[in-house]
């Protein structure tokens, strides 16, 4: 039996979580590395619905009601919304609204991010992957989530890190 199949971690930091942040304005080396390990850490890079039949959406594992929240109490007006808007695919009407996590993976890591800006909590060191990890399970994961800030999870964010 092979290795899981998944996307390639640094395609991911280049061709989709660098230039997405950079085009909303919220980038930089430690943003790359947080968005890279929470991918991991959620999906493994390699799952667009959750296990289990969850709701959780794209790399990203979003549910459905946080990206709507995010629509709703942060971007209802003002410049980002225009710039994450700019991110939805322009087929219209499909998919609607968050079902745009599993098949836009620029939308999908711009509202992850926006998850992250949200909270008041300053970015970790862009080598520090037990802060990641935590501020991942405490912003992201949150204390509802099955997540854990273990060992296991921290060694994904050095992975996201060393990618």
């Amino acid at each position: 039996m092979g290795a899981p199949i998944g996307l390639d971690l640094s395609d991911l930091k280049v061709r989709v979580i660098a230039p997405t942040l950079a085009l909303i304005g919220m980038g930089g080396p430690a943003a790359v590395n947080l968005l890279a390990g929470t991918a991991l850490a959620e999906s493994g890079c390699r799952r667009l619905v959750q296990d289990g039949g969850g709701p959780a959406l794209g790399l990203w594992q979003m549910e459905p009601f946080t990206h709507d929240d995010i629509w709703t109490t942060f971007l209802p007006d003002g410049r980002m919304g225009v710039l994450v808007g700019r991110l939805l695919s322009t087929r219209g009407n499909w998919p609607p609204a968050a079902g745009q996590l599993t098949g836009n993976a620029f939308y999908a890591c711009a509202m992850a991010r926006l998850k992250y800006y949200r909270a008041p909590d300053p970015l970790p060191a862009a080598d520090d992957a037990a802060g990641m990890c935590d501020m991942w399970k405490r912003i992201y994961n949150t204390s509802l989530g099955a997540g854990t800030a273990d060992s296991t999870h921290v060694a994904l964010f050095q992975q996201a890190i060393e990618a």
